[in-house]
């Protein structure tokens, strides 16, 4: 006999309770973990892809994992510290580029030469307080980081904890198939795979197209000669996965720099301008539709809602599950929909009678009359 609907709520409804509040109490405890699992199930495929041609489980993990801790000692060696020098001058370069903006404005608009105009007041004050908040919020940013997320813990912990659920992720996801509650095991996996689907091409397809647009920016702007080049790259590239908004933003923020750095030398502003412009075609038309797909169900709204919701509630670790968890609930949501489509208190009378009329049984047709058999020879003489 199958258990009751209100009892499998009311476990369900505990287990979510029971998660939600290990989650606020051990959210900084659980952090490498959850961080670990993320990078586990972005590199699952490229591991089963190598088993395919020939690996072990063992060996391609291997593989991964030095190839991506070369890569993280690139990126620290390398990008970091340009990226926060670059900063720190964006930072202290805002005054400067503030009394820039009122010249050219007060060449433009005579009127604003008054010391009281309220315009010239607010872009003074917008100038000094980029440059006495801006560092302050810089550091604030890493500090708070790194008082949350220990240095140790994240080299040590993540990597050994990544390595270890890359190795073991099949036999983990077996784990939990023959674990599922029998009566709802097709359920579950039907669901499961549409949650995996709009994970996949989400987190795996946006991160693709925000590191190949940021890539593609720093290095387009920097051979540019813009002098914040890597800083407006990174932005760029790091708000791509809401569409349009990274282009904009980061053409606004190059097109604005370049117009005091290159001012009168058009050609310069124009290819400034020019490599969002090829950027945003590049996203929209090749990156896009083959590393994400056409729809994955993740309007960006829906998920904006879902970052600050969570990352308000959870902290820094409700922002890094709340994309699974916005995925999860929009699959449940279509799946509840489609449930309550398909029953009569969404189709009413005019279900029912639909539905008796299609196992109307059709009347059985009457037996032909046999002819009557030929008499043989000599009878009914």
């Amino acid at each position: 006999m199958a258990l009751p609907t209100k009892d499998q709520f009311r476990y369900w409804g505990i287990a979510l309770a029971v998660f939600l509040v290990l989650l606020w109490f051990l959210g900084n405890v659980l952090l490498p973990f959850i961080v670990g699992g993320a990078v586990a199930y972005f590199l699952d495929p490229l591991a089963d892809r190598l088993e395919r041609m020939g690996l072990s489980r063992t060996a391609a993990t291997t593989i991964i994992s030095l190839v991506a801790l070369l890569g993280v000692i690139l990126l620290v060696l390398a990008v970091i510290p340009t990226l926060v020098n670059q900063l720190t001058a964006l930072v202290n370069a805002a005054p400067d580029i503030a009394k820039r903006l009122q010249g050219f404005l007060l060449e433009r608009f005579p009127s604003l030469a008054d010391s009281t105009s309220t315009i010239r007041q607010t872009l003074a004050e917008i100038g000094a307080a980029i440059q006495a908040r801006g560092g302050q919020l810089a550091q604030g940013l890493i500090s708070s980081a790194l008082g949350v997320i220990s240095v140790v813990v994240f080299i040590v912990v993540v990597p050994v904890v990544s390595f270890y659920l890359l190795l073991d992720w099949d036999r983990m996801l077996a784990r939990i198939d023959a674990m599922l509650p029998l009566d709802h095991a097709p359920t579950v996996r039907r669901l499961a795979r549409e949650i995996d689907a709009v994970l996949a091409g989400f987190v795996r397809g946006q991160v693709s197209v925000c590191l190949s647009l940021g890539t593609f920016y720093a290095v387009a702007l920097m051979a540019a000669g813009l002098q914040f080049g890597l800083v407006v790259g990174a932005i760029a590239g790091a708000i791509t996965f809401i569409p349009y908004v990274g282009s904009l933003v980061g053409g606004a923020l190059a097109v604005g720099l370049a117009l005091f750095q290159f001012w009168g030398d058009w050609v310069q502003i124009g290819i400034v301008a020019a490599i969002f412009g090829i950027g945003q075609f590049v996203e929209g038309n090749i990156l896009t539709p083959r590393l994400v797909g056409k729809s994955v169900g993740l309007h960006p709204v829906w998920l904006l809602f879902a970052l600050s919701a969570f990352g308000t509630v959870f902290g820094f670790v409700g922002m890094l599950i709340a994309v699974p968890v916005a995925a999860a609930i929009g699959v449940l949501t279509r799946f509840g929909v489609a449930q309550y489509q398909a029953s009569l208190l969404y189709q009413g009378k005019a279900g029912l009678d639909a539905a008796g009329a299609s196992f109307t049984v059709a009347p059985e047709p009457k037996p032909k009359r046999r002819s009557k058999p030929a008499a043989k020879d000599g009878e009914g003489a």
